[in-house]
């Protein structure tokens, strides 16, 4: 026992040696955003990646790691080193205050949501002050009249797909998307300490997250399932309960918050669960040339036969790369579409605003959502 703990104790402090590397690895990537502020450099070099990771896998063979393990995590530390560097160009660019901002989410602390924006404040502000919305629409409401900074939503699920509420209050919104997030999303079976699987009786969560567990929830039939207006509340509700019982299907971070454990984890169908969220703001941001950026249209067409694919050729003409798009009903007016489009492109640049001019001259009508850094950091890929 006593040589278990010492090797314990040599994990800890080898752990705490990875953390003070770790931030002094991040300071280094503040530096290098440095000069290519001045140099004016593109923020990726994926050769230079390609020949780190190349290097770091060769080193670490000696050592019994293998490549695979070595690219994972590197892939991570080099995102964020990406990240950090983008957001202090952007900071430079748009002359962000970066001391504090007022940030408003759907649902209670540890909602997925509130997670999302924990994780944007963390990566562009000192400090957030938090406002918890029951309703998309007051989300909205907060920033268009000045009482939130911003407003996080989520956009899309790769299992469940497009969140049509919040593309719908897109349509007649004035406030422009300027950033975007993606969460990883990992139900979880939470439970106070002390609770067994085998004693679970009633489940608490949001109708999204038993839909997306459905295959796993299928192998206990005779559990009870109740509805609540968000995982958070699923959350609370478990938590005040103090029931061994009763578990609740949500995030381990925001069950954290509650003081409940995850007994069981990556409980959804589809392993690879992921939710898009957008962050919008009453003005508009540029966005750095040398920083990956993303630009999303709104657009209503003729009823000709056509029309779209013409509008879809221009950006092929343009050399642009479409990402989304989704359609939604347009208000008021029964059996026309109005389409959302992303694209991988700088409102800024020549071929946009060639684009977006001949877009103009064809379609009813084209409004810019925003454009702004794309947050996905995709790894370089190696030989």
């Amino acid at each position: 026992m006593n040589d278990l703990l010492a090797i314990r104790e040599q994990i800890s402090q080898l752990d705490a040696q990875l953390l003070d590397l770790l931030a002094k690895r991040r300071q280094l990537a503040v530096a290098v955003a440095q000069t290519k502020l001045q140099d004016n450099r593109p923020i990726r070099d994926k050769n230079r990646e390609r020949e780190l990771l190349d290097v770091l896998i060769k080193k670490g063979k000696p050592h019994g790691l293998d490549g695979f393990y070595i690219t994972r995590l590197f892939q991570l530390i080099i995102e964020d080193s990406v990240l950090t560097q983008q957001a202090i160009l952007q900071k430079h660019l748009n002359q962000t205050p970066d001391n504090s901002a007022r940030i408003a989410f759907l649902g209670p602390r540890g909602s997925y949501s509130h997670v999302a924006a924990r994780q944007y404040s963390a990566r562009h502000f000192d400090h957030m002050t938090e406002f918890s919305c029951s309703k998309f629409r007051d989300i909205f409401e907060l920033v268009e009249n000045g009482q939130a900074d911003y407003g996080m939503l989520p956009l899309e699920n790769t299992s469940s797909g497009a969140i049509n509420d919040v593309y719908d209050l897109l349509q007649t919104t004035p406030l422009s998307i300027v950033g975007e997030l993606r969460l990883p999303v990992n139900h979880c079976l939470l439970t106070i300490p002390g609770a067994d699987i085998a004693g679970i009786t009633t489940l608490y969560s949001h109708p999204q997250p038993f839909e997306q567990c459905s295959q796993y929830l299928s192998q206990f039939p005779d559990r009870k399932i109740e509805y609540c207006e968000s995982t958070a509340a699923a959350m609370e509700k478990v938590a005040s309960l103090n029931r061994t019982d009763v578990a609740a299907l949500g995030s381990e971070a925001g069950g954290a918050l509650y003081g409940l454990q995850a007994i069981a984890q990556n409980l959804a169908n589809q392993q690879t669960n992921m939710t898009r969220f957008i962050v919008i703001a009453r003005q508009p941001i540029d966005v750095s040339e040398q920083v990956p950026a993303k630009t999303t249209l709104l657009m209503a067409t003729g009823q000709q036969a056509g029309a779209l694919v013409d509008a879809l050729i221009i950006l092929k003409e343009h050399d642009i790369v479409m990402s989304k798009l989704e359609s939604r009903p347009i208000h008021g007016t029964p059996w026309e579409e109005m389409f959302y489009i992303d694209v991988h492109a700088n409102l800024r640049s020549v071929p946009m605003q060639q684009a977006l001019k001949a877009l103009q001259a064809i379609a009813r009508s084209v409004k810019v959502l925003g454009s702004y850094p794309g947050e996905h950091v995709p790894p370089a890929l190696i030989g």
